[in-house]
């Protein structure tokens, strides 16, 4: 763990130059506005550890696979979003010597991360080699209330003799991506313009994603505004350069302002345009204003999201970073994006989907954001539902059988790991629940008849083929398959797995069902292009009602998988401290049969689930699983909490909140240097509002049942509910509920149901 970023409840500060941090650092300053982002690499050149990295979200190049042993079905490349243009980037000399803060004695130095403004501050002050002392203060924003544009200010004044200074500002599109299979760049130089402002264009290989960055300088010497630098160009790279000679105490001062548009967004032909008429907007207005509109943006969203802790400081900072990350990672504005486990913070997993988003991700944006950000997640998967079909056909399903990818960002599967490709199936599942979770939330019903329904019945398909009959067990099986807890795999019969399945069949019998009495002529249509038939829905139902859901009876609880029981049962707590994380220490092999959990797996089932188990049976899952989890995964934390919350075991549910939440603040798992755990930052929202204050939905009704951590004096959040929008606030003795929204709502809040008029309190 590292335990060096001070607790502040607004900021994320870093008061020491640590060279060999510096990847993590970088990580955790990381800065987006959902349509791109970068991590918090520095502005001038720098020598020592770092990984540069700048991302526009859904520009990706298909890397083609590598593997030893290719294997019938694999995807034949991993899509990435890429490393694009590095437009952050000076060349500063002093007395022509190079700014490197690897070269260099450091002092004062600081990077903040300001939170409630969106906005990154950094200073320090360094001893040249050559003796000469610089203080430098930079900031940079990448513009929530304009998407395509982004911008810095960068000062230098020399402290302690005259220097000759020169600043070069430049666009460099010649980036390559660290996790490339082969070494390869994956851009191409198109043009490079200096007549006006700094224009550099590029394209993606095979994808052919054109990318256009305008760059305007503004230089500063003494306050005063300069005439432009001297310019120039060479392929993929355009600078502008300014030398000015500046007495002690003296200053220069560059603004640089950038807008970045894509064909993704824009056709070919207006990408110019658009470009320009971003950069002159931003560009018009002084970075102080610039600044005051990213804080205008920031306060619209904190109104929405914000929750409020008081007398835990370190908690406080911690939801305050997870939420800031995820709202400046994804907004909603397009239905062809969607949540990358990194984000905009590095490379790891490409910049592609994951289950995460619909099991971990999808509640926060229904409770903090208008209905359509959760919609647009929805559609993103319905839009990939003949992709998902395509899936299922090259691993030998046919009929309409659809498997979602593990790994997409165009709907195919890029992922080629056997185990997780070809067994990590429970993916289909997350999506099912999403479409259910979304409806039962918004009671937007009509959903399920436009676009749910058809990805439940291909879902549905996939199981039903899936599944075979064990002559036995006179029961089905799910032979060959991973769980969530990866630390196991090609299992038989994982318990979740198999749950999820026959949840899926039911939900997606229970919604023809509903279709039947709601829209009877809509639902014959459709049923009638996919050729489904009763007799399709009868094999259906028994599966459902044969399923085989591995249990000991003796213990009263469900098993993860058949043979779990043959292992050896050592609890976590008697591995030694330096044989943690184990996927850093120990062999896969001895991973692989060890009882050691990766993350929830029964546990996961049962929080998805929670209304089909009385307390007692998830008590006794829950006592005997979590003694075994390792929590590698950072999607493990949450959902312990939420069930120990749950369970009234209160100090256990706020070790893993507060694990959960500062799991990249402090560095739990030795890996934030890879880019930060983004998806499971929404598990850290979901800690508090489903754990502590123990938001359900049921029945139509939204219910609280809420505890508060010892330590804490109170917590707040709002959620909005089917046009309703909740302030809540949970004391050490009393509770306050405000409804900010026009109408009335019904609630059970601590078994109590009360009605909340607007603007009511208690």
């Amino acid at each position: 763990m590292k335990n060096y970023i001070i607790h502040d409840p607004w900021h994320i500060i870093e008061n020491q130059f640590r060279a060999e941090h510096n990847e993590f650092s970088e990580s955790i300053f990381s800065i987006g506005n959902g349509r791109m982002g970068q991590r918090g690499n520095f502005e001038e050149s720098f020598s020592g550890k770092t990984m540069q990295g700048s991302y526009l979200a859904g520009v990706y190049y298909p890397d083609k696979t590598r593997v030893g042993w290719w294997k019938n079905g694999y995807p034949e490349y991993f899509a990435k979003v890429l490393n694009a243009v590095q437009w952050i980037g000076l060349d500063i000399r002093i007395d022509g010597m190079l700014l490197d803060l690897a070269q260099c004695e450091i002092s004062g130095f600081e990077r903040r991360l300001d939170m409630k403004a969106g906005v990154l501050y950094r200073t320090f002050i360094a001893e040249m080699p050559t003796g000469a002392v610089v203080e430098v203060t930079a900031k940079r924003m990448y513009h929530l209330f304009q998407s395509d544009t982004a911008s810095l200010q960068y000062t230098l004044r020399v402290l302690n003799s005259d220097a000759e200074v020169s600043i070069r500002s430049y666009l460099n599109g010649d980036v390559v991506n660290r996790d490339s299979n082969y070494d390869e760049r994956f851009w191409v130089p198109i043009a490079e313009d200096i007549q006006d402002d700094l224009v550099l264009v590029t394209e993606t290989k095979k994808t052919q994603f054109r990318v256009e960055t305008h760059l305007r300088n503004v230089f500063y010497v003494r306050g005063t505004v300069q005439a432009s630098g001297t310019k120039s160009k060479e392929q993929c790279y355009v600078s502008e350069e300014l030398r000015a000679h500046l007495n002690v105490g003296e200053s220069i001062r560059l603004e640089k302002y950038v807008a970045i548009v894509s064909s993704l967004h824009h056709p070919l032909d207006k990408l110019t345009e658009v470009a320009q008429s971003s950069l002159a907007q931003i560009a018009s207005k002084s970075y102080t204003e610039l600044v005051q509109l990213q804080t205008d943006a920031w306060a619209r969203i904190w109104e929405e999201s914000d929750i409020q802790i008081e007398g835990d400081i370190a908690a406080q900072q911690a939801i305050r970073f997870n939420i800031f990350q995820l709202n400046q990672t994804y907004t909603g504005e397009d239905a062809r994006l969607n949540i990358g486990p990194k984000g905009f913070t590095g490379e790891k997993y490409g910049g592609v989907t994951y289950w995460d988003t619909e099991a971990y991700c999808l509640p926060f944006y229904l409770a903090t954001q208008a209905p359509r950000v959760a919609r647009n997640l929805l559609l993103y998967r319905y839009q990939h539902l003949e992709k998902a079909i395509e899936n299922a056909g090259k691993l030998g399903f046919d009929k309409g059988a659809a498997l979602y990818p593990m790994v997409t960002i165009n709907g195919e599967e890029c992922h080629n790991e056997w185990e997780i490709t070809f067994e990590e199936i429970h993916r289909n599942g997350a999506i099912a629940y999403a479409i259910y979770n979304y409806i039962r939330y918004t009671d937007d019903t009509a959903y399920l008849a436009t676009h749910g329904l058809e990805v439940l019945i291909g879902i549905s398909r996939f199981w039903a083929q899936r599944v075979n009959w064990s002559e036995q067990k006179q029961q089905y099986v799910m032979l060959g398959v991973t769980g969530p807890n990866e630390y196991e795999n090609n299992v038989n019969n994982n318990w979740y797995t198999n749950k999820i399945a026959v949840w899926c069949l039911r939900y997606t019998l229970d919604a023809i069902t509903q279709q039947q009495a709601q829209q009877e002529d809509c639902l014959y249509a459709l049923l009638s292009r996919l050729a489904l038939k009763t007799e399709e829905c009868a094999k259906w139902q028994h599966i459902i009602d044969n399923m085989y859901l591995p249990e000991d009876s003796d213990r009263g609880v469900f098993l993860q998988q058949d043979g779990f029981l043959d292992k050896e049962l050592i609890p976590v707590v008697e591995l030694p401290a330096e044989v943690r994380p184990l996927n850093q220490h120990w062999s896969w092999d001895r991973i692989l049969r060890s009882c050691y959990i990766k993350q929830a797996d029964v546990l996961q089932g049962l929080y998805f689930f929670e209304h089909e188990f009385d307390e007692d049976t998830i008590r006794r899952n829950y006592d005997f699983y979590e003694p075994l989890t390792v929590h590698e995964s950072s999607l493990s934390p949450c959902v312990h909490a939420i069930i120990a919350a749950k369970l009234g075991k209160e100090d256990k549910a706020y070790e893993f909140y507060l694990r959960t939440a500062r799991l990249d603040l402090d560095d739990y798992n030795n890996d934030t240097e890879d880019g930060l755990h983004i998806t499971s930052m929404a598990g850290t929202w979901l800690a508090i509002v489903e754990g502590f204050a123990g938001m359900r939905v049921r029945d139509g009704k939204l219910h609280f049942q809420t505890f508060i951590p010892k330590n804490w004096q109170s917590y707040a959040f709002h959620v909005q509910y089917r046009g309703t929008k909740l302030y809540i606030k949970v004391s050490q003795d009393d509770f306050e509920i405000k409804n900010l929204s026009d109408t009335e709502i019904s609630i059970i809040f601590n078994e109590e149901q009360l009605l909340i008029e607007p603007e009511w309190k208690s």
